[in-house]
């Protein structure tokens, strides 16, 4: 059983509120059922774990979680296949909505992900996903992002010291947020600057930065941060970036590309439940 996502289940359960009517979910019906997930739009599958944690919450140790591992992060066609198993009817129907929202939600992540990815096959740029993500789903949306081929950028504040515009802001400029933060004594901890323009790209060159966001550039200034790169120095752009648009950010030299939408504007995808009894 995994423990950290039984105890997200448990409090979206408390969302549905079921236990005000214990003779509602008494008079539930156990006849079992064989359900049908049907896959409606093309998409790339993620979220299983979750889906199936929450029928197992509720009782439910029959389904064999170990075979369904094999569908989870492959891309499907609408119509395609469907997924069958068995299961209490009673189960079923009181945790469908759940399941199905958590799995909704990931295959939306997964295969926005993978699009971007795609795009970006051979080019050497990684996609990263941001702190955009939604409250209480943040462990749910990192891992669609990775199930779709993405990286996650941080999963928290702390994972890494990341000087943004509010820092400098507050600090007085790059080389006082900087020095915030290298106080911290984080001795593994790197720092990420986020620039603007060229100047502030060799005011953090000078303060020995490694890692350096370009945020909003356009190509061409990326071209230009490009020309004044050295060895042992990554560069992550960001800002705007579609898929629309993102071929003319795949240049030789940008090691990264984050893109805030995987996780806060993903397209929805189509998935149901549906039963027949056994």
């Amino acid at each position: 059983m995994n423990k950290a996502i039984q105890e997200s289940i448990a409090e979206y359960f408390k969302e549905d509120d079921l236990g005000r009517n214990q003779y509602y979910l008494e008079k539930l019906p156990a006849a079992q059922v064989s359900c049908q997930l049907k896959i409606k739009s093309d998409l790339v599958l993620a979220g299983l774990p979750w889906f199936f944690e929450t029928f197992k919450y509720l009782g439910e140790n029959e389904i064999d979680q170990e075979y369904f591992k094999k569908f989870e992060g492959r891309s499907y066609k609408a119509f395609e296949t469907e997924l069958s198993f068995p299961m209490p009817f009673s189960m079923a129907l009181t945790g469908e909505r759940i399941a199905l929202n958590l799995l909704q939600r990931a295959s939306s992540i997964a295969t926005f992900t993978k699009e971007f990815v795609d795009r970006a096959a051979g080019s050497g740029i990684s996609i990263l996903d941001t702190r955009k993500t939604t409250p209480g789903h943040r462990a749910l949306e990192k891992y669609a992002v990775r199930t779709g081929g993405g990286l996650n950028h941080r999963l928290g504040q702390t994972d890494m010291w990341m000087v943004k515009d509010n820092h400098k802001k507050f600090f007085g400029g790059i080389k006082e947020a900087v020095s915030f933060f290298e106080q911290m004594g984080s001795f593994y901890n790197p720092i990420e600057v986020e620039v603007h323009d060229l100047s502030e790209l060799t005011e953090a060159f000078e303060l020995g930065i490694k890692h350096i966001m370009l945020d909003n550039f356009t190509p061409e200034q990326i071209k230009s941060a490009i020309d004044l790169k050295s060895d042992g120095v990554s560069y992550e752009v960001s800002g705007g970036i579609t898929l629309s648009n993102i071929d003319a950010y795949l240049l030789s030299g940008v090691d990264a590309i984050s893109i805030g939408a995987l996780t806060y504007a993903p397209p929805p995808v189509d998935l149901s439940l549906k039963y027949e009894r056994l």
